[in-house]
C-alpha cells in the first residue's frame, strides 16, 4: 500500500513517515511538506491509498472532506491537537478514518496504520460475532470488571477482534477498566449520527485499547444518556456484531427497553452474583425476569464473583435456589483486582498468575477454543511446566 505523510514542517513530515514505515516494512511510505490546501495536488500526483496528515484544524477538515468526495478510495488519518467532541464529529462527517491526538504517539500512529492496511489488504468477509451481555444482579457485583477483563482475555489470543460496549449509560465506567486515555466519543455521540452509522463511524467513535480490542464508552454527561433509544442500541449492536468476533456488553443493572434490546440480541447472558443473601435475592428476581422473557436456560450463564471456599453460603445452595447450575466461580483475589481497577490495566496484563486471571482465561477458552495446533502446544507446555 502506498502511503503519503503530509505536514507543514519538513522535519516533522519525515519523522512521522519513519514511524509509519516501522509499522510494516512492506509499506511504500513517502513524506511531503506543504499546506493543507495543497492536499489535492498530493493525491492527484501519486494517488496514495492512505494519507496521514499532521496539524489538521477545522478549516483543514473542509479540504479533507472535498478530497474524500473526489477520491473515495483514499483513506485518511489525521493528527490534531483539537480533541473536542465537535471536532471529532466533523472529522467523521469529513470521511476521516482515524483521529489521533497531538503530540504524536508512535504506538497510536502505527496501530492506526496497521488497522487500515489490514482492512485494505483483506477481502471483505461477512462476520457474525458473538454478543455477550453482562448483568449485575446487584450494584457492586463486579459485572463491569468481569466484562472488561474477559474482553481483554479474548483479545489476548491475538486473532480475535473484540469490542466492549458500555450500556450502563448513566454511571458506566467500562473504559476506565481498560485504559487511562480519555475517550473522544461515546454511545450517545453514535446515536446522534445514527443515519450515518457504518463500520467506519462505529470504529472511529471507539477508544482503541489494543489493535484488536476497542471500547465504546457511555456518555460523560448524564443528560446525554436519555438521548439513546432502544432502536439506537439495536443498530449499534448489529453493526458491532458485523465487525467484531466478540461484542461484550456491560448492560448495568436497570432493566428497561434499552437493556432488554441488548439482552434479546445477546447470544449469552452472564448474570453476576455474590454469595450473600441480598445478591441471591436479586438473582432470583433476575431469573424470574429471564423466564418471563422466554430466554432458554442455555442462554443464561451464572457467574459467582469473589468466591471463597468454605463460605457460609455454598455454590450448591445458590444452584438449588436458582434451579440452575453455576457456569463459573471467580475466586476472590482483592489485591490484584483492586490494583487492576485503580491502574486501568486489565488484570490479565497486570497480574498474569492471579487466580482471577486464570478463571477468566478458562472462560475465554470455552467461548473461543484455540486452534487445534495451539491447543496441542498448550497441553505439551502444561506437561513440562511451561504454563
Amino acid at each position: 500500500m502506498k502511503i503519503k505523510v503530509v505536514s507543514s514542517h519538513p522535519q516533522q513530515a519525515e519523522s512521522l513517515a519513519e514511524l509509519v514505515r516501522q509499522s510494516d516494512p512492506g509499506l511504500d511510505v513517502v513524506s511531503t511538506s506543504g499546506t493543507l490546501g495543497e492536499l489535492p495536488l498530493v493525491v492527484n500526483g501519486s494517488r496514495p491509498g492512505l494519507l496521514v496528515v499532521d496539524g489538521v484544524d477545522l478549516a483543514g477538515l473542509e479540504v479533507i472532506e472535498r478530497l474524500a468526495l473526489s477520491h473515495p478510495d483514499v483513506d485518511t488519518i489525521i493528527i490534531s491537537d483539537d480533541a473536542s467532541a465537535a471536532f471529532l464529529l466533523q472529522a467523521m462527517r469529513a470521511g476521516v478514518r482515524e483521529v489521533l491526538p497531538a503530540p504524536i504517539n508512535a504506538q497510536a500512529v502505527q496501530a492506526a496504520v496497521r488497522r487500515i492496511a489490514r482492512k485494505r489488504a483483506a477481502p471483505a468477509q461477512a462476520r457474525l460475532g458473538q454478543v455477550l451481555a453482562f448483568v449485575a444482579s446487584k450494584g457492586g457485583s463486579g459485572a463491569t470488571f468481569l466484562a472488561t477483563s474477559l474482553a481483554s482475555c479474548l483479545a489476548a489470543r491475538g486473532d480475535l477482534q473484540v469490542a466492549v460496549i458500555d450500556l450502563n449509560l448513566q454511571f458506566g465506567d467500562a473504559a476506565l477498566f481498560l485504559s487511562d486515555t480519555r475517550p473522544a466519543s461515546n454511545v450517545a455521540e453514535v446515536a446522534r449520527n445514527m443515519a450515518r452509522l457504518d463500520a467506519d463511524l462505529l470504529r472511529s467513535a471507539m477508544l482503541p485499547v489494543r489493535d484488536n480490542l476497542m471500547v465504546l464508552p457511555s456518555p460523560d454527561d448524564l443528560a446525554h444518556a436519555f438521548e439513546v433509544k432502544a432502536a439506537h442500541v439495536g443498530a449499534i449492536i448489529k453493526q458491532a456484531r458485523a465487525g467484531f468476533d466478540f461484542v461484550v456488553i456491560d448492560v448495568g443493572r436497570s432493566m428497561d427497553a434499552l437493556t432488554l434490546q441488548a439482552l434479546d440480541q445477546a447470544d449469552r447472558i452472564f448474570p453476576v452474583v455474590q454469595l450473600t443473601l441480598p445478591y441471591i435475592r436479586d438473582a432470583k428476581r433476575l431469573r424470574d425476569l429471564f423466564r418471563s422473557l422466554d430466554y432458554p436456560a442455555s442462554k443464561i450463564h451464572w457467574l459467582v464473583n469473589r468466591h471463597e471456599k468454605g463460605g457460609e453460603i455454598t455454590i450448591e445452595a445458590l444452584e438449588a435456589t436458582l434451579g440452575a447450575g453455576v457456569f463459573k466461580a471467580i475466586p476472590n483475589h482483592y489485591d490484584a483486582v483492586a490494583a487492576a481497577v485503580n491502574q486501568g490495566i486489565p488484570i490479565d496484563q497486570l497480574a498474569r498468575h492471579s487466580p482471577v486471571t486464570k478463571a477468566l482465561q478458562d472462560i475465554a477458552r470455552q467461548l473461543a477454543p484455540p486452534p487445534a495446533a495451539a491447543a496441542h502446544k498448550e497441553r505439551w507446555l502444561g506437561l513440562f511446566g511451561g504454563r
